[in-house]
């Protein structure tokens, strides 16, 4: 069986599980998160992409519903002993194997919570689980549920975040050399990738971004590449991973010389990560970290340019995303505690004059300051 973590890290979480589900009153609750599914049990696939459900019972027996080509996958990956097979034909109903498995579980008339939102449970799916539900119980919307116990990391996680960010300036170190006029943004992506690969991580939950030239204002992984001019900026984008935990970063570098507006938006940008850091304490909200971030912005007269979040939680996603909620955004209410990893990103895009720049690093929070997680510091990168 191959576990990332202790049998007794993983009896840890279900028994935190199991106390939502009682302060919720709910009978079972039905996860459709792959997110979820690794943290409770280490299951770790990408099959969710298809349909898959995991029941946990409020006495913490689980039982996964899937497909045959991971019923292997789940045995070798996770704590799971109870698996079910629903089996893939034309007009097969998969939702109704589920209410099937949860009749078979005893649920009958009782109260089940459902994660709704999810990429691990379609529109379409969604709507034929509440057809087969609608009079099978009483169900609510458990979704978050494990998102917040997630949320705050053990010392187990913590590590599995400290080698991750490692691995991320692992990645920048074999950046820098190929960062030149000439320079293939092939090569430095392939550079980037493969510094992780060696260091034993793994895929991240969405693409690396990179972007030079007019493509250096985009937030987004597009394909094509480039090379790089004399004077040329070169937007990236990436997380260091190990075992699904990630350590986003993010840099714009420069070639040839530096010109007086991206010069302005780095002093701008490096302001404002450090007015975001200061708030990253407890006492104080996820929203107060993106209004430090935004009336710095302001200040330097650069609101237009700037974007609606700055950052967001960090862990063991899966694709299409590795962000993770709660964000630093305008009136978010979760409050900073310690031991979360959070990546706190500032982008200025100044359209008007094709002029990109952004700054961002992972953090742990504290009691007090937060710690940033990569041994590099926030020069500006000229090449």
């Amino acid at each position: 069986m191959a576990l990332h973590f202790e049998r007794s890290e993983f009896d840890a979480r279900r028994d935190r599980l199991m106390i939502e589900m009682a302060e919720k009153k709910l009978d079972a609750i039905v996860l459709f998160a792959q997110e979820s599914m690794y943290w409770l049990t280490g299951f770790d696939t990408f099959g969710f992409c298809f349909f898959q459900a995991l029941v946990m019972k409020a006495d913490g027996s689980m039982t996964l519903l899937t497909r045959s080509a991971d019923l292997r996958q789940a045995r070798h990956t996770s704590t799971i002993d109870n698996i079910v097979v629903w089996t893939d034909r034309d007009g097969a109903n998969p939702t109704l194997d589920l209410r099937n498995l949860l009749n078979d579980l005893g649920m009958l008339g009782m109260r089940i919570g459902v994660e709704y939102d999810t990429h691990g449970l379609t529109a379409f799916n969604g709507r034929r689980l509440d057809e087969q539900l609608q009079t099978f119980g009483q169900i609510v919307d458990a979704s978050g549920i494990v998102g917040r116990l997630r949320l705050f990391k053990s010392p187990a996680e913590i590590e599995k975040a400290e080698k991750a960010a490692s691995l991320a300036d692992d990645a920048l170190d074999a950046a820098l050399p190929l960062i030149k006029q000439g320079g293939d943004e092939a090569r430095i992506l392939a550079a980037m990738q493969g510094a992780i690969f060696s260091g034993g991580g793994d895929y991240p939950a969405n693409e690396f971004i990179i972007g030079s030239g007019a493509d250096a204002l985009l937030c987004r992984y597009k394909a094509g590449r480039r090379k790089l001019n004399r004077n040329d900026q070169l937007t990236l984008e990436w997380a260091g991973v190990f075992h699904h935990y990630h350590a986003p970063m993010m840099r714009t570098a420069l070639t040839g010389k530096v010109s007086k507006r991206h010069q302005e938006l780095y002093d701008a940008s490096l302001d404002a990560l450090l007015a975001a850091e200061k708030a990253m304490t407890p006492g104080n909200t996820f929203g107060d970290v993106f209004d430090a971030h935004a009336r710095t912005l302001e200040t330097h007269g650069l609101t237009k340019h700037r974007l609606n979040a700055c950052g967001y939680s960090v862990g063991a996603r899966f694709t299409p995303s590795w962000m993770d909620m709660p964000m630093f955004y305008q009136g978010n209410p979760e409050p900073i505690a310690p031991n979360m990893t959070l990546f706190a990103h500032i982008i200025i895009m100044d359209s008007e004059a094709e002029t990109a720049m952004t700054l961002g690093r992972t953090y742990l929070t504290t009691e007090s300051a937060p710690r940033p997680l990569s041994r590099h510091d926030l020069d500006l990168i000229v090449r």
